[in-house]
């Protein structure tokens, strides 16, 4: 199967309304985000769909470097929601039900969502995200949200040795190559329904169900922010889309903003 997105198939069969009417599609950028933002800058409606063979400067959260080789579905999507700034992490987890939905649906893999913004298959990181805004007062002008897949990539071959050991990919979970074009109209469907939801009903369900996909609630876990580490049972993720942490000396602390590793497993 070939690893090259065949641009012409990306709207073949897309059964949505709003996302994906407009794509903008590069061979190589430097952050699909950036292109986003340029985009939406000159006025990019809401839907639309920007995506790239590779990312030369592609980047995660912190501003840490994501390596985007051709094979993956790197891609970034424009969102003019009516939210108040802090309201938008709310569309981190839609983003990443929807991954992990679309990936359960089409491959049978057992995809897991991660606090904040990553997806897990067999334990290890097959997708991040990352959302960018830019607000005007109090008012969120547009939203980007960058979705990086790790579909058709070689791990050993096309990853650096340290990102071996935590990153997977769809193609190794399953021994085969995918359809790129497949996954990326499976994806969107996923956005536009949940987006839909989420304006008509709220938040709650749609948390509901992305907390029904983790694995780490319940567990020992260890979270790192603001240069503290911080060890405790991962009780919830509240409305806000904070992380819950029940302290050794019973204390609760909630976290916005973290690094989450799972010490030990509830059994």
């Amino acid at each position: 199967m070939p690893t090259n997105i065949k641009v012409e198939k990306l709207q073949e069969g897309l059964k949505t309304k709003l996302m994906g009417k407009y794509i903008f599609f590069a061979n190589e950028v430097a952050s699909t985000n950036d292109w986003a933002k340029e985009l939406a800058e000159l006025g990019a409606p809401e839907g639309a769909v920007v995506i790239a063979e590779t990312q030369t400067a592609g980047r995660g959260r912190l501003g840490r470097k994501w390596i985007s080789p051709k094979g993956g579905l790197w891609l970034s999507l424009i969102f003019r929601p009516k939210l108040k700034p802090p309201e938008t992490v709310k569309l981190i987890f839609l983003a990443g039900l929807a991954v992990a939905e679309a990936i359960r649906e089409l491959y049978g893999l057992k995809a897991e969502t991660k606090w904040p913004n990553d997806i897990l298959v067999d334990g290890q990181k097959v997708c991040g995200i990352l959302s960018e805004m830019k607000t005007i007062g109090e008012k969120v002008d547009y939203l980007i949200i960058g979705i990086g897949v790790n579909a058709n990539i070689n791990i050993e071959k096309d990853f650096p040795k340290e990102l071996g050991e935590t990153a997977t990919s769809i193609q190794k979970a399953l021994g085969r190559k995918i359809n790129l074009e497949e996954l990326f109209r499976a994806l969107l469907e996923k956005m536009e329904s949940l987006y839909q939801s989420f304006l008509k009903e709220g938040f709650t369900p749609i948390l509901e169900r992305w907390k029904s996909f983790t694995s780490f609630l319940g567990c020992l876990v260890e979270v790192c922010g603001d240069g503290e580490r911080f060890e405790g049972l991962a009780s919830d993720v509240d409305d806000d889309g904070a992380l819950v942490l029940k302290l050794e000396n019973g204390s609760i602390k909630r976290f916005l903003v973290g690094d989450l590793s799972i010490k030990i497993r509830r059994q």
